[in-house]
């Protein structure tokens, strides 16, 4: 059963007890640990196992120089209310103009994600009120996106485990485009609430991804690979630090050959590691609810990190009215391909989906087997370099500056360069070791001028980001190894006459 990553078996990870779930986090931890399946066993209720359903939706932040209806440009933490157009603030008679840049970065996407891309989407309103939405209803694409039905494949290491990995898929169903609202800011000591309007109709792609994953562990690398190919098209910086990718994830359990359970949405969650913590969290929950003859509440909850548990915001019984209407002010979106578009057509006038395709990059996946090919080294070392920001150009920078085969530079990147790196919680761009220097450390260990003790050594020394150079502290530390034959026999003959009692016990045997 581990065999298959989260399709083998759930493993309890704490006792349960009359108060329901334990927020230990020692608790928490063993979940993600042991998240290895799509059935949890039954507990003391002696009830069929229990099966986790979970779905996502993700908001990735378009890179775009301006918003999706109105020239105002888009910067993260510009002064507030700094980058605001009357469209944007919602004054009457204002209209939108579609960002061409983002209906482009949409469709990139769609394809990296294997979709349909509809030659035809249309655009709706969407109508809530909040104090960050000035017009009272968010402009999206409700009835037909502008790409359906894909697929994201990824991986995940089981039991953390780089030497055994496996590839899982879930499905696409659709990418739309959409408005962001803007952005609350609470005031607590005078009890008030601002409002910046900065991010109020920057273009966003929600990609939403059908319930086809089990735990948290999948759920993350789902999102990191999904960001991996945005990053690499260039349709998304992605950066979850700055609210570029958000993710909401609906979960539910349900025991099998039933129907799905009831199913909470965790929001706005701004971190993988934090994403796997709340989906396995909520899935605990919902079990020890369940057993314990509770019910589950069809709400919104939000993931608190400091206690690694997910809280209630609002219920979601009343089903919301957001009484959805096509968009009045923007005409269908009409897109082309090589076979439709008119000859007497300005190409520049409209987006040609197979001009598109033609030019996508390499994606990870792609990148993966070609470092595997052109390296020698094993898949999990290519997984690693690509899931490390920086590290494949840092990997490849210290190959073309050393003697050392590709084979054993690895090694000295992912067991002790990014080791110390986790272990400092530094990033590759962060790193005292450039890889000038490592290359340089490596060249000297492969000319056999030191031996590998010694070559970890002086990497101990670099890390301490004084200036100097290997070859430096290797002349400062006396670390060099002896070539000269005669040398070696003096120092050898210098330690037999220091110790004649030894030297006559071993003669005598």
């Amino acid at each position: 059963a581990a065999a298959r990553g989260c399709g083998g078996v759930w493993r309890r990870a704490w006792q349960r007890g009359a108060g329901g779930p334990a927020p230990a986090p020692r608790g928490q931890r063993a979940v993600a640990r042991n998240a290895r399946g799509g059935a949890v066993p039954a507990g003391k209720s002696g009830l069929a196992p229990w099966v986790p359903v979970v779905g996502l939706e993700i908001h990735a932040q378009i890179s775009s120089n301006s918003k999706l209806f109105s020239g105002s440009q888009v910067q993260f933490a510009a002064a507030p209310n700094s980058l605001v157009s009357f469209f944007d603030a919602s004054l009457p008679g204002t209209l939108p103009v579609l960002n061409r840049r983002c209906v482009e970065a949409a469709v990139m996407t769609g394809l990296a994600l294997n979709c349909s891309i509809n030659k035809r989407s249309l655009f709706d309103r969407k109508h809530y009120f909040y104090a960050d939405l000035p017009a009272g209803y968010q402009i999206t694409q409700q009835r037909v996106p502008i790409a359906v039905n894909g697929s994201l494949s990824y991986s995940l290491c089981i039991d953390n485990k780089m030497s055994q990995m496996v590839t899982k898929t879930v499905r696409i169903k659709q990418i739309q485009l959409e408005q962001d609202s803007g952005k609350s800011l609470h005031d607590d000591t005078r009890n008030q609430t601002l409002v910046d309007l900065n991010r109020a109709g920057v273009g966003l792609m929600e990609v939403v991804m059908e319930p086809d994953m089990c735990c948290g562990e999948e759920a993350a690398a789902a999102v990191r690979e999904l960001q991996l190919i945005l990053q690499t098209l260039g349709s998304s910086q992605a950066v979850m630090a700055e609210g570029q990718l958000r993710v909401d994830a609906n979960v539910s359990v349900h025991h099998p050959g039933e129907h799905y359970g009831v199913r909470t949405e965790v929001k706005n969650i701004n971190s993988l590691r934090f994403l796997a913590k709340a989906v396995d969290y909520e899935i605990q929950r919902q079990i020890e609810e369940l057993e314990n003859g509770g019910t589950i509440l069809n709400e919104t909850r939000a993931f608190d990190s400091k206690l690694g548990c997910t809280v209630p915001m609002r219920d979601k019984e009343g089903k919301q009215d957001y009484r959805f209407m096509p968009e009045p002010n923007l005409p269908p979106l009409i897109l082309y391909d090589a076979k439709s578009l008119p000859a007497n057509m300005n190409h520049q006038q409209v987006v040609n989906i197979d001009w598109i395709h033609e030019r996508l990059p390499d994606l990870p996946s792609v990148k993966r087997a070609k470092l595997v090919e052109q390296y020698g080294i094993l898949p999990e070392h290519g997984f690693t370099l690509l899931n490390e920001d920086g590290l494949t150009e840092f990997f490849e920078n210290v190959v073309k500056q050393t003697q050392m085969k590709p084979k054993k530079v690895i090694g000295w990147i992912l067991n002790d360069l990014l080791s110390y790196l986790k272990q400092h919680s530094l990033t590759v761009k962060e790193s005292p070791v450039s890889s000038f220097l490592l290359a340089d450390l490596l060249n000297l260990l492969e000319k056999k001028e030191i031996s590998s003790t010694a070559a970890k050594q002086v990497l101990a020394e670099l890390w301490k980001g004084e200036g100097k150079t290997p070859f430096e502290i290797v002349k400062e530390k006396k670390l060099e190894l002896i070539q000269d034959q005669k040398e070696l026999e003096q120092i050898c003959q210098v330690v037999i006459d220091g110790q004649e009692n030894e030297v006559i016990m071993m003669v005598l045997g």
